[in-house]
């Protein structure tokens, strides 16, 4: 069950609702469930198949709150360019999945790890479940993440980088939706993909009812901190700035859901457009001197792809939060599940 098969939502998603509508567009996941206290993982995001990797996609980012981190982001400032796998994990597992990004292109693209990496690797803090602390995640999970990436479905809820991560008091985790925008006779898919670890349970907002305060019994987390990573992609083409643009937007699409942005959640956000292949190079300079082309959609008709990011963004982290299921983990914590039939009734009343 995802949360369009309960609820109205708005909006003309892809075939899967999916990041991975985005072609080329693929996710894997490390997921690591060990004894009572590991519950962590790793999610793999691939801007472009394996094939195409080293091609730089547009890219922008920002930051509604810094009290996370997502490493990388300084070059993309720097080149409006993405060419790296893009993980995320939990907050002390940065280190070794940087690592891993760098043994996976060592081991996949020798030509180019001779030169510099600067892997994007997003967190967020799964210590309540997770022995955050135990060197839990290796580089080698993140290597599996990236070699796990496929286009087509993927699994919501306690998987991959999200296994420990909560939403409004509930188990959520990892989430995806996506959006069709049409521009003139073209078609582009813009795709979210979020690990959800955000927000307090009296906040809860569904699709403008505060339904949070009929659920708030049974929180034993009963915290509004945590984090949010939001990744989009799309198949459109923009310019980095216009990428940025759309992460901007991300925070529209999370206000919809109910927070009001907590001090203590680090709430950081990636878009990267997977036109215009061959652009937005870096390399060394060789031989003649070189132009690049890069088409783009003008600014003054982005609108639409900005109320696509607000709507897939809402309907992502609606959906790891019908996908999330209780979960005990260290020291006997527990986190329930979202009780779908309760949320229903709450709406109705």
């Amino acid at each position: 069950m995802r949360a369009r098969d309960i609820l109205p939502l708005p909006g003309v998603t892809g075939p899967g609702n999916a990041i991975t509508d985005v072609p080329g567009v693929e996710v894997g996941y490390t997921t690591l469930i060990e004894g009572a206290d590991v519950r962590t993982g790793v999610t793999a995001i691939l801007p472009r198949s394996r094939a195409d990797l080293a091609r730089p996609c547009a890219a922008g980012w920002f930051s509604l709150n810094g009290n996370g981190e997502m490493t990388g982001t300084t070059w993309i400032s720097e080149t409006g360019a993405l060419a790296l796998p893009v993980t995320i994990t939990n907050t002390h597992a940065v280190g070794s999945c940087h690592r891993g990004v760098i043994e996976w292109v060592a081991r996949e693209r020798p030509e180019g790890a001779h030169e510099w990496l600067l892997p994007v690797v997003a967190e967020t803090w799964d210590g309540y479940l997770n022995d955050i602390n135990g060197d839990h995640v290796k580089p080698a999970h993140a290597v599996a993440a990236i070699d796990a990436a496929r286009p087509g479905p993927v699994a919501e809820g306690s998987v991959g980088g999200g296994t420990g991560m909560n939403c409004y008091g509930f188990k959520a985790g990892s989430g995806t939706a996506s959006r069709i925008v049409r521009h003139g006779d073209d078609s582009y898919t813009v795709g979210a993909f979020v690990q959800a670890n955000f927000g307090s349970r009296r906040e809860l907002t569904v699709l403008g009812r505060h339904v949070g305060p009929a659920l708030l019994d049974d929180d034993p987390f009963d915290s509004g901190a945590g984090s949010i990573i939001v990744v989009l992609a799309t198949d459109a083409p923009l310019l980095p700035g216009q990428c940025t643009a759309l992460a901007r937007r991300v925070p529209l699409g999370l206000a919809r859901t109910g927070t009001s942005g907590s001090h203590f959640s680090g709430d950081v956000f990636l878009a990267f457009s997977t036109a215009n292949p061959g652009a937005l190079t870096s390399g060394f300079p060789v031989g003649a001197a070189p132009y690049e082309k890069i088409v783009f959609v003008p600014w003054g008709w982005l609108d639409p792809f900005y109320e696509a990011v607000v709507q897939a963004v809402e309907e992502a982290v609606l959906n790891a939060l019908v996908a999330g299921r209780a979960m005990e983990g260290r020291a006997g914590h527990r986190v329930p599940g979202l009780p779908v039939d309760r949320l229903l009734s709450a709406m109705r009343g």
